[in-house]
């Protein structure tokens, strides 16, 4: 039996993106909620920002499909995997990630609650129903791992690290789900990235490009190769501006800030993460 979804559900239908494969842009952080379906089951890939989001997540994809449900999340940020407890609630059972990403949810998740305060109260309280934190149970470690979904052949795997030290690709046919390593309409976000890595991982999903026709980002519409490649360009160049700037002792680098192909909050984000890192990087040497 269908579920008729709430109201914001229905403002924001799901896009299909080719066969058994849709996604749903969510509101608040705009993440996008992806759907795989095949004959026995389907993946959800990403559930929200907390109890309410799911619920609006969970009951349009019951518009779509009775089918039993498995989850894989991402990456260890609040917007993408709040909602899992919602959906155990629901009876899924099967929660994939890397195993990076399940050490980062059990050691940041409380600290993360207040960052969805806007659009999840309850969760960022910890207050209600399905507001507790929960981690992914099944781990990619290593090796990619293939689902079968019933003639239907899902494919979760890291290339490396970029927005986060544990960023987890979903590849549904020719649809590649990137998680927020790909960003579309705003900056990427740099808080706990790691920008020369990132550079190098996205150079790895554009050499995708033959098995992959539609990459759908973290948050933004779904895109060919040519954005991924736009990312990539624009991400080299503005470390290449910061990192000039660092190393000229005399400069103040926060001139830089300007010359970067990014608005004023983000760019400033990318300088003090790539000081930091440098800064991690002379204390290993020095020991």
């Amino acid at each position: 039996m269908s579920i008729a979804p709430p109201e914001s559900v229905r403002s924001n239908p799901w896009r299909k993106l080719g066969a058994g494969v849709w996604v749903l842009p969510t509101p608040g952080f705009g993440m996008n909620t992806g759907l795989v379906l095949g004959a026995d089951r389907g993946l959800v890939i990403d559930t929200g920002a907390g109890p309410l989001q799911a619920q609006d997540i969970y009951c349009s994809i019951r518009t779509l499909t009775d089918l039993p449900l498995a989850v894989v999340n991402t990456h260890a940020h609040g917007d993408h995997y709040f909602g899992n407890s919602y959906f155990a609630a629901q009876g899924v059972g099967e929660f994939w990630a890397t195993a990076r990403c399940r050490e980062v949810c059990i050691e940041q998740g409380e600290a993360q609650r207040g960052l969805v305060a806007g659009i999840e109260p309850g969760m960022a309280a910890a207050d209600g129903d399905n507001t507790d934190i929960m981690p992914p149970t099944n781990l990619v470690e290593g090796t990619p791992v293939d689902l079968d979904l019933g003639g239907v052949s899902v494919t979760l795997f890291h290339l490396g690290r970029g927005h986060t030290d544990h960023d987890l690709l979903v590849g549904a046919g020719n649809v590649l789900f990137t998680g927020d390593l790909v960003e579309e309409g705003a900056d990427p976000a740099f808080e706990d990235s790691f920008p020369a890595d990132w550079l190098r991982t996205l150079g790895k999903i554009v050499a995708l490009e033959d098995l992959y026709d539609v990459f759908v980002p973290g948050h933004g519409s779904p895109s060919g190769v040519e954005h991924v490649t736009t990312q990539l360009e624009r991400m080299r160049s503005a470390i290449r501006v910061t990192k000039v700037a660092m190393d000229e002792a005399s400069t103040d680098v926060t001139k830089a800030i300007p010359l970067l192909p990014y608005g004023p909050e983000q760019s400033r984000v990318l300088l003090t993460r790539l000081r930091t890192l440098a800064h991690w990087q002379w204390l290993d040497r020095k020991h």
